[in-house]
This record gives C-alpha cells, structure tokens and sequence, in this order.
C-alpha cells in the first residue's frame, strides 16, 4: 500500500469519570468527517477513539458512585462506545486501556524507552492536580488552586522514575522547524516552541501512591503514571507488540485530534517518547480550542454539560455536527447556544436544504412524471473541488459555505426560472433541462454532504437515485417552532 492510500486518524481517549458532552462530541464528530471523507476519496481508513480508564479521577468517580473501579470503569466505557454508535460515528475500533493488548503495548514500548537509559528513579516533592492529572509548579496555581479546576492541588512527596523528555529538547525543535505543519494551529504551535524551548522538563512516568492502573514491570511498586499509559492507545489501538504487519501499515498517524488543554502532552511527551522509543512522530497534531455553553464554561457543578444522547431526542444529529462544524471556526473558541442551534436549524436545514430538496423533486414528479434528463449538468458558478481542499486543511466552516453557495444558487435559480410558470406556458423541453439542472446540483450537493451530513446525503441520494424520482414524504428537515 503506498503512504496516500492510507489514513490513520485519532481523536484523544477520554476520561471515563462521566459521560460524553457536548464538549468531547465535538472532537470525534471532526474527527469523523475527516475518516468519512478519505474513504470517499478510496483511502484505507483507520480511524480510532476510545477511552482512558487507568486514570486516579476515574478511582474519584467510582467511589463517589459507590461502585468497584472495575465495574464503575467497564459502565462508562460501554457508554462512551454506545454513545459513538448511537451518534454515528464511524470509527474502526474503540480502544480501552484496561485490555490486555494496550497492557501489552506499554510494557513493550517501555522497555524500548527503558533500554535506550532513558528512565531513571528520582524524587518527587511537589504540587498535583488530580483532576488535569498533572504534576503543577506554583506558578501554573491562580491564588493556589488549578485554574482549570477550581481546586487546591495535592501535595505529594514520594520516590517516583522519570522519563528523560529534556533528551529531546533540541530534536523536538528542530523537527518543528523543519515541519512548519506538523503542530496547528500556528498559535498552539508557537506555545509549544516556547514550552519546548524554556520550559519543558522530565516528567514522572510513575505514582507510588496511585491505588489503580498498570504496575511498572521493573518495580510493581509503582503504578504506570497516566500520560505514559494513556498516549500509546495511539500504537495499542493499530497492534503495536501484537501485530506488526498492521501497525507498520497504519503508523504513523496523519492527524491526530485534540482539545487545546492537552497540547503539551501530545506535543512534547508523546514526541518525545516516540523519539526515545526509535518510532516516527505523526505527521500532524491539530489542538482545536474550546466552547462554552451559552456563554459559561462546560461544568458539571453549573449543570451545563448537555448530553448528546438528549439533543438528537429533538434535533437529527447531523442538525448537531452542521451546526458544530458551521458556528464554529475551527481551532478558535466558540459557543454552543441552543437558540443558535435552532436558527441554524430552521435557516439553513430546514429552509435553504430541505425544501430545495422537496421543491425540486415534487416538481420532477408533478411535471415530468419522475423521469429526468441525467445527462444535463448544471452551471452553478461553485467551485465544489475546494470542499475537499477545505476539508483537508480542517477549515470545515469554510467548506460548509461552499456547499451551501450551491444550494443558494439552487433556491434562487428556482425563483429566477419558475418552473411552474414555464409549465403553464407548456415549454416542457425547457422545464425538463431547468429541473434537469437542479436535479444535478442536487447530487453533487449530496456528494459533498456525505463526510459532513452522512444520514441527510444518504436521503438525498437514495431519492435520487431511482428511475422515477418520488418527493419525500415530509422534509427532510421539519421546521422548530
């Protein structure tokens, strides 16, 4: 297989201490769109989520529920999978870091870091945040709390073993540079040559105190600290220490997804860790920033955190990743507002789309008896090659806009021609080229909705591609009042 037939891609794995939000769904519906879009094109398509189950936050969570970590873990993980299903989300297979295979692949991995002397035992006396699950210095605390999460950080002194990073300072520069595209966007990527730079140090691979997660096999003592464990489901996930003919097929990955909170660790621990583990570095990590709901952060104390599983209760979930992908610019902060989802919705679903789709085919039925000239092309002046173009540089917006410049074109080109009129008067042949021609942007239109909208472009076509065009019954998108 040559390198552009295949495409990995990976969203980060979650943390199992509550269940999929807004927040989360937002990642993997990009995610999503990017692995639908390259198996349209013919590539070989593996595209990985999952979750991260060895994580103290989760132990937190399970106590709380009153339940065994096990049991608390295996629900939520089983949420998280049947919510990706429920939703659509087309991924090739959904990774957990309690299974033995990912067990595997860390004690693999670490005795390739460990061979090369780039672990050692040190001490550790300093401030951690469970909840970022992060080792802070004073000056990361706002009046001495996270400021993520609002809360005072443990104190904790213990022998820990710690990963060289500061080895690859100079390689991870320098890789950068010569790879001007390899972190996006340019603002996270210029954080990370500051952190890289003049911060960046060597980080405990290891807790002592940690009451769960994967022993280290050199001193079960120590439990496997999370960011070591957690950041090779990207080589777990396509068999790395079990199938080699596989991972070499897969790795490295051509884009992995992530929120801008966790940059650090994909861009100079994961780096380097691979760098210390003789394995090629992905070809690009893109950190999208983050939205608040309605103004206010995500929040399960303000109650905040919607469920996806409650929006499609109301709304088709391609309404959710049109609206996600169209509102926001990505790799900017953005807001999900339920009323801007409602306009959205009714503006360009229901009234620009769907009823383009149920004028032009009840008029293709009533007029021509649900037979069309499928060789007549339409003269829209869209460009649809830049969707894909679009698509590629994560500009999902932008290629939103396009698609929806041919169905402006469609609708006025309705008002402009009315085909009605030309049928009173009894020009059929040139009402048949007229609806000829929105029968044609009407596919590619749906062509270009299958990565974005996969169940709305999956209607269309299946209403077109038929012998004798029926209209819908309904529209496609009924209006919200």
């Amino acid at each position: 297989m040559s390198e552009q037939q295949k495409y990995y891609i990976t969203t980060p794995i979650y943390y199992v201490n509550d269940k999929p939000h807004v927040g989360t769904v937002y990642t993997t519906i990009s995610a999503d769109v990017l692995a639908r879009r390259h198996r349209q094109k013919g590539d070989e398509v593996f595209f990985l989520v999952g979750v991260d189950e060895n994580s103290q936050k989760n132990v937190e969570s399970a106590k709380k529920a009153g339940k065994d970590v096990q049991v608390y873990v295996d629900e939520l993980a089983g949420i998280f999978r049947e919510t990706w299903l429920k939703l659509g989300i087309s991924f090739d297979r959904f990774i957990r870091t309690t299974s033995a295979e990912h067990k595997k692949a860390v004690y693999d991995f670490f005795k390739r870091v460990n061979d090369k002397g780039d672990i050692y035992q040190g001490d550790y006396e300093g401030y951690y945040c469970v909840g970022c699950e992060e080792f802070k210095v004073e000056s990361d605390l706002v009046e001495g709390k996270c400021p993520e999460h609002k809360r005072e950080p443990e104190w904790i002194s213990e022998k820990n073993y710690f990963f060289k990073l500061s080895n690859y300072r100079q390689a991870l520069l320098d890789h950068i540079d010569s790879n001007p595209d390899f972190i996006q966007p340019v603002s996270r990527r210029n954080e990370m040559v500051n952190y890289i730079r003049d911060h960046m140090e060597d980080f405990s691979i290891t807790r002592q105190t940690a009451e769960w997660g994967i022993p280290l096999p050199t001193d079960e003592s120590q439990v496997i600290y999370v960011w070591f464990d957690a950041l090779i489901n990207y080589l777990s996930g396509i068999g790395f220490g079990q199938d080699q003919e596989k991972f070499e097929k897969y790795w490295p990955a051509d884009l992995q997804l992530m929120g801008k909170n966790i940059t650090k660790f994909h861009c100079a621990y994961w780096t380097g860790m691979l760098l210390s583990a003789g394995l090629p570095l992905p070809k690009k990590i893109y950190a999208h920033g983050f939205f608040t709901i309605n103004g206010e952060k995500i929040s399960k104390s303000l109650g905040n955190a919607i469920d996806p599983l409650d929006l499609i209760e109301e709304y088709p979930f391609d309404a959710v990743r049109y609206f996600m992908l169209r509102e926001i610019k990505y790799g900017e902060d953005g807001d999900f507002s339920l009323d801007r989802l409602r306009e959205r919705y009714n503006s360009d679903l229901a009234n620009d789309l769907g009823n383009l789709v149920q004028r032009t085919l009840n008029m293709i039925d009533k007029y021509l008896g649900g037979k069309v000239n499928k060789s007549v092309r339409h003269d829209a002046p869209v460009d649809f090659v830049q969707v894909s173009n679009l698509t590629e540089e994560l500009r999902f917006d932008e290629a939103l806009k396009v698609i929806w410049l041919g169905v402006s074109w469609a609708n006025k080109y309705i008002e402009d021609e009315k085909p009605w009129e030309i049928a009173k008067v009894g020009d059929l042949e040139k009402l048949a080229i007229v609806l000829a021609r929105l029968y044609d942007i009407l596919k590619d239109i749906a062509y270009e909705l299958v990565a974005y909208l996969p169940e709305t472009a999956e209607k269309i076509k299946d209403l077109l591609e038929v012998d004798e065009v029926v209209p819908p019954v309904g529209s496609l998108f009924p209006r919200k009042e």
